[in-house]
């Protein structure tokens, strides 16, 4: 395989991914446990056999929100697999990248559950940074995936680090939002305590289960009920 650079993963060093300071415990610990050191070991060969690997920075989400920052948490499952389309955030593409349609059903909702998109989005496109920036955790819980291969980096090690971030923000000091939309992100209920935080359920934003019972993602409601929730909660 061979393209451009610039969207890929080059090197296997988790020193080149920076990350927000409130994140360096759980990723200083995770790299140099055996799970960290395994998954490293793995890119680095996967790498070295000219796989093309998706995203640059697999650990953007977790530098674009700090842990502190963070008041909205949305799970993905693992990046885009195209080229040019994973940026390391969950559900965002970068820009210039065409809307995926699962994206494109998540601005559907939120444009009929609030009446009209926010400013800047989409900004154009299906770039979510500005999300990311501004409180909302868009973290997936396998971080890296091959070219036109989805989920093969998937039960590799990079669970053990997503499912300590989620463990953070559900024991941080103030109540969160949490969006679990299809049956892998709601896998991970068990981490969080839903008796400090919101927690909302709904089918997958892709076209195959965004209509379907008994959840269906197009008119869950859940941006409305996030900002009437933190509007009970302003210090959240």
């Amino acid at each position: 395989m061979s393209g451009s650079l610039g969207d890929q993963l080059t090197d296997a060093d988790p020193t080149a991914w920076p990350v927000a300071p409130g994140w360096c415990g759980l990723t200083d610990v995770f790299f140099t446990s055996a799970t960290g050191q395994s998954l490293l070991a793995f890119l680095r060969q996967r790498l070295a056999d000219n796989a093309v690997v998706f995203p640059p920075q697999p650990l953007r989400a977790l530098a674009l929100s700090p842990p502190e920052q963070v008041r909205v948490v949305i799970l993905g499952q693992d990046p885009y697999h195209g080229r040019g389309q994973a940026e390391g955030l969950a559900f965002s593409v970068a820009p210039g990248t065409p809307v995926p349609p699962s994206l494109r059903n998540i601005f559907k909702e939120l444009q009929r559950d609030l009446g009209t998109l926010p400013p800047k989005f989409p900004a154009p496109g299906g770039s979510l940074a500005h999300w990311a920036t501004h409180g909302v955790l868009l973290l997936n819980t396998c971080l890296t995936v091959e070219e036109g291969l989805p989920a093969s980096h998937a039960k590799r090690g990079w669970e053990v680090l997503t499912d300590a971030v989620i463990k953070q923000v559900s024991d941080g000091a103030h109540p969160v939002v949490f969006m679990l939309w299809g049956a892998h992100a709601q896998s991970k209920r068990v981490l969080i305590d839903a008796g400090r935080h919101k927690v909302l359920v709904a089918n997958h934003p892709s076209p195959l289960s965004a209509l379907r019972p008994p959840l269906p993602f197009i008119g869950c409601g859940h941006f409305s009920e996030a900002r009437a929730w933190r509007d009970l909660h302003p210090k959240a």
